[in-house]
């Protein structure tokens, strides 16, 4: 028999469980390191290193340590849409609804703004991303029920801008206010162009 016609082994790919598994230990690892505060200055190797898998690997799941950020995110951010769906459902009004969500919206970055930040060094704009667009289309949504007072496409832009994380980091940490007060100013800036119901 010649060598010419022997299939020799190869590396085989991982199975489907592997990856899956591989995926779950890489966002425990990130989130760990988020936890701890070392997934800011931890660099892709160092993510891999942890995990015990090689960086082909991660870079597979993740193209970069912005895509592991908003993987991170993904699960609260989920949880946050489904209460979000959830309100006008229940009956709440328009008016209570999009003061409802201005608050969640800022504690939702305040709460994850590490990820963020670190997803908007990498160049990843949170206001362009899809996860985060929905953000628009429902305040813009809930205006359009609300008697507005001006361009409601400009007025839904400020109010989406100022969710922004860069937004809120300056709030919060060049000027010093509180999650409160953001969350309170933004209300108050809304209360400018409508009537509540």
């Amino acid at each position: 028999m010649s060598d010419d016609i022997l299939i020799f082994p190869t590396e085989d790919k991982p199975s489907r469980t592997d990856a899956v598994r591989n995926r779950r230990r890489l966002l425990e690892i990130a989130r760990s390191m988020l936890e701890d505060g070392t997934l800011e200055t931890s660099t892709m190797s160092d993510i891999a290193i942890a995990a015990g898998v090689g960086k082909g690997t991660l870079y597979r799941h993740f193209a970069d340590k912005s895509e592991l950020c908003y993987a991170l995110l993904d699960e609260d951010m989920r949880d946050f849409q489904t209460r979000t769906l959830g309100l006008p459902a229940a009956g709440s009004a328009p008016y209570q609804t999009l003061c409802w969500f201005l608050r969640e919206a800022v504690g939702y970055v305040d709460t994850h703004i590490v990820l963020l930040r670190e997803a908007a060094l990498q160049g990843r704009s949170m206001l362009r991303h899809p996860a985060h667009v929905w953000w628009r289309q429902t305040i813009r949504a809930l205006l359009e029920q609300l008697q507005v007072f001006g361009d409601i496409d400009y007025l839904t832009d400020m109010l989406y801008i100022m969710m922004d994380v860069q937004a809120i980091c300056f709030q919060r940490d060049v000027q010093g206010y509180s999650l409160a007060r953001i969350q309170d100013g933004l209300v108050s800036v809304l209360d400018r162009f409508v009537q509540p119901r």
